[in-house]
């Protein structure tokens, strides 16, 4: 590993949920935002079926798609971490989902050196299970969490049928998300 790499402590919030939905995730400065795209996608339990960008200080950093580029400031396979986090407490967004809006707040927590023997990127912590997709956004979310809960709610057998039989928004399985990283 070069000596000029650091190692980023990200936490992931996905904005508005609570209680908090989110992921806390080492990865090399080096990595383009390109890079950290499918890494979000695997930690947060996305399957990237939709568009997304990151809004770092009003610019758009996206992948280039015909018809979606007017958006995007920058392409996002052009730029590494280190190339705007400013040290420890950098803010910035990642946005999942134009259509429910799934908004990230992602805060460098800590500049670290590289382990030795240790793989990037890593999941170090997570809590709660990542909304399914085309739940409604945040606000939607909510109202699958109360159908699901209440066996008496109009909607209760549909959404969860639609779940796949069953959902536990408290479940994280930290070794999986690891073992999906690894993959990578």
């Amino acid at each position: 590993m070069s000596t000029n790499v650091s190692i980023y402590q990200i936490k992931i919030t996905l904005r508005d949920s609570k209680p908090p939905i989110w992921r806390r995730i080492q990865v090399r400065s080096d990595v383009t935002l390109g890079e950290l795209h499918p890494i979000i996608q695997e930690v947060m339990g996305w399957w990237d079926y939709h568009l997304h960008q990151f809004i770092v200080g009003g610019a758009y950093y996206g992948p280039l798609h015909p018809g979606y580029d007017d958006f995007i400031d920058v392409d996002e396979n052009e730029v590494q971490l280190s190339q705007i986090v400013t040290g420890e407490k950098f803010k910035f967004v990642y946005e999942y989902d134009f259509g429910d809006s799934w908004e990230h707040v992602l805060l460098v927590e800590k500049v670290l050196v590289p382990e030795p023997d240790q793989q990037y990127p890593v999941c170090v912590k997570g809590k709660r299970a990542c909304p399914h997709e085309d739940v409604g956004g945040i606000w939607g979310y909510g109202t699958f969490l109360e159908a699901i809960q209440n066996p008496d709610h109009p909607e209760h057998k549909e959404y969860l049928e639609w779940a796949g039989g069953e959902f536990d928004p408290e479940a994280f399985d930290l070794d999986a998300v690891n073992e999906a990283l690894r993959d990578l």
